[in-house]
């Protein structure tokens, strides 16, 4: 009976070969590809990325940052400075289908391993730069790092502390997350291009025009409210009067608001009104509906300090798990509140991820989050350490032998 298939062969990438030079976060553009089942070798220096000590937590010397990012790749050191470096890059080009230059634009280019040169060798390669502020553009040379795409893109607030000093108050990072997201999403729209035409292309990716996009809704609504007010108004359930974008004209409801429990905080999220009537049967309280029944969608029942007064004593009567449950059994909209801390020992969080662990690992990683039905994919390996695959690479992906090997070696190309 023939040997049934392992993850690693069966992965949706599986066959995809990435060449990967890269510096910092930017390099997570290939760890989605990676946990996918992509082989993806990451051509560092002779001093490698300073990845490995960027960031905190330092888990045993290496940088939580580094085990994530890089986990799932392979490390083959080249001092790309010497021809015979460059002369190895290129043989890894030829049966590649994707290099990825997440770093500043134009670095590969300087070395001699710009797209002309690498289409040359190989027409059907799809070359993506991912940086901070893109190709082009007054800020395309500004140094930056993860922070500033997000207070650029307008997503954070500067705080002010008792001092008067202001400073970064916490936030979910955007852009460094996005940016390598929506980057591998066109790299593998360009692959399947190439494969179809035989043709490859350039493509690049700024973490700062990922973070501005993400944020489209209010982006957009600001501009929308640029026009009269008799094309543009706010929902019929607000009377037409317009809201502040997004998630800033949620202050002002109230059958859309977070509530405290008896032991922490619950979103409530009854916008239909079908949504609204389950919970007031739910909570024997028909009198609220019948008084305040609301539109038939998207009710916020904005500003009635009356009935929000009273949602709070209602929720404040029962735990947070319980509002759960309510949700579930009256079919009513309620989310638990949780913080990245406490994320981890929510029972859906529990069942939906399967941590990647520490002893394996390097540190306890969450792993890719989309569910291939009926499949597993592959386990990515652990971060590696600064060229801790050179030599497997030479031989298994580019057949040299040892005496070759050697040269490259006695040449310094590997450092």
């Amino acid at each position: 009976m023939p040997t049934p298939p392992t993850p690693n062969e069966t992965a949706p990438l599986a066959g995809l070969r990435v060449i990967e030079s890269s510096l910092l976060g930017p390099a997570a553009i290939t760890t989605h590809l990676a946990d996918l089942g992509a082989e993806v070798i990451k051509v560092e220096s002779p001093s490698g990325d300073y990845v490995r000590e960027m960031t905190w937590p330092i888990v045993e010397g290496t940088s939580l940052l580094h085990l994530h990012v890089n986990r799932g790749k392979k490390s083959l050191t080249l001092d790309l400075k010497r021809p015979e470096a460059v002369a190895v890059y290129l043989d890894l080009v030829r049966g590649a289908g994707v290099v990825i230059e997440a770093m500043r634009p134009g670095t590969l280019a300087r070395l001699g391993l710009g797209y002309g040169q690498l289409s040359a060798v190989n027409p059907e390669i799809v070359f993506c730069n991912i940086s901070g502020y893109g190709m082009t553009g007054p800020y395309k040379d500004l140094p930056s790092h993860g922070i500033a795409f997000d207070t650029w893109a307008g997503l954070v607030n500067p705080a002010t502390d008792d001092e008067g000093y202001v400073y970064i108050p916490e936030h979910a990072s955007v852009g460094m997350h996005a940016g390598p997201l929506f980057g591998a999403l066109g790299v593998l729209a360009a692959v399947l291009r190439a494969r179809a035409t035989g043709r490859g292309c350039q493509l690049e990716i700024a973490q700062s025009d990922a973070a501005a996009y993400m944020d489209w809704y209010r982006s957009e609504s600001w501009k929308a409210y640029e026009r009269p007010e008799s094309e543009v108004t706010g929902n019929k359930s607000d009377d037409y009067v317009r809201r502040a974008p997004g998630t800033a004209g949620m202050r002002e409801g109230v059958r859309y608001q977070i509530y405290a429990s008896s032991d922490g905080y619950v979103l409530f999220m009854a916008s239909e009104r079908a949504f609204w009537k389950n919970f007031c049967q739910g909570v024997d309280r028909m009198d609220l509906f019948e008084r305040w029944p609301g539109s038939k969608f998207a009710d916020h029942a904005r500003g009635n300090r009356e009935l929000q007064a009273e949602l709070a004593r209602i929720f404040a009567s029962r735990t947070s798990l319980e509002w759960i449950a309510f949700g579930n059994e009256h079919d009513t909209p309620i989310a638990p509140v949780n913080t990245p801390k406490t994320i981890a020992d929510d029972p859906q969080f529990r069942h939906r991820f399967h941590w990647y662990p520490a002893a394996s690992h390097g540190a306890d990683l969450l792993p890719f989050p989309v569910k291939y039905i009926d499949e597993t994919l592959p386990t990515p390996s652990k971060a590696p350490t600064v060229g801790e695959h050179s030599v497997e690479v030479l031989k298994r992906v580019l057949g040299y032998d040892d005496a070759r090997i050697a040269r490259l070696e006695a040449e310094g190309a590997l450092g």
